[in-house]
């Protein structure tokens, strides 16, 4: 992987500062059912809008509460300056401990999703598509910086 699409090591913190509010907050408003849309009620533009209990629509202004959509964008705006800004020691080990822990996300992802289809039914496999959106770049994450610190340990008792 060459790392001339990654971000500079600065970005790394600010992503870090971003990713670990918005996880607590979704989390959060998911697991004890908060509803902050009402804080966060505002007029958006709707590419599509199909509502339940109001007519459907194409490109129109409508009413929402936008805690959910901030709540994703920065989930997903930290998830990526985490886990694709550079160590401060960028060399090709580290580069192929960053594409190993790709793939590995991707499978693992994938696993979960397929496992999930021939499992999950209803409403809960909407939840399981709902965070999958999110769990191949927080599993990418998780592993790439599980295998640093395996290195750096190991690294820390040769010496």
């Amino acid at each position: 992987m060459t790392t001339r699409f990654l971000f500079s090591n600065k970005y790394k913190k600010i992503g870090w500062l971003i990713l670990i509010p918005a996880l607590i907050a979704g989390l959060s408003a998911w697991l004890f059912e908060f509803n902050f849309d009402s804080l966060l009620q505002t007029k958006v533009f709707a590419i599509i809008n199909e509502d339940i209990f109001s007519s459907s629509g194409m490109f129109k202004v409508i009413e929402n509460g936008v805690f959910d959509e901030l709540v994703s964008i920065f989930i997903i705006l930290g998830g990526i300056l985490v886990g694709f800004s550079k160590e401060r020691d960028e060399d090709e080990f580290i580069a192929s401990l960053r594409s190993e822990s790709l793939v590995w996300a991707t499978y693992v992802n994938y696993g979960v999703l397929l496992l999930t289809i021939l499992f999950v039914f209803g409403m809960s496999f909407f939840w399981v598509l709902v965070f999958n959106m999110f769990t191949m770049l927080l599993f990418f994450i998780l592993r790439f910086n599980l295998l640093l610190y395996r290195n750096k340990k190991s690294l820390a008792h040769e010496e």
